[in-house]
């Protein structure tokens, strides 16, 4: 569907639980005043091993999650890099965050696991 975009976000244990509970992604902290959804499974994966299954706050778990976008919402928000091609991500504010969910096209759903 040319009007969906399929995007992956690496998240931690208590992330998943939230977004188990309410079927969206949760609030952001004050210290996050950006989500980034990324473009790849495998720069997804890079996080989640890399990160996530270090990170105490993330249970030492790391779960790649995917899901579709409407794609006239992402049209609002130029792709950002960071570190490389590789690593290509939309930065959504914090602020916008329930916009965002109200764009997901279908389930959130869990495709990987690292511990």
């Amino acid at each position: 569907m040319a009007d969906i975009v399929t995007l992956y976000r690496p998240v931690g244990q208590k992330e998943l639980n939230l977004i188990n509970e309410t079927g969206k992604f949760p609030p952001r902290l004050p210290i996050q005043p950006i989500f980034y959804p990324v473009l790849t499974f495998d720069y997804a994966e890079k996080i989640a091993r890399g990160w996530n299954t270090k990170d105490e706050a993330s249970g030492y778990v790391g779960y790649v999650t995917e899901f579709e976008v409407r794609k006239e919402y992402l049209d609002r928000h130029p792709v950002q890099e960071a570190g490389g091609r590789d690593c290509q991500e939309y930065w959504i504010p914090a602020e916008e965050l329930d916009e965002f969910n109200q764009n997901i096209v279908g389930p959130i759903r869990v495709i990987a696991e690292f511990h």
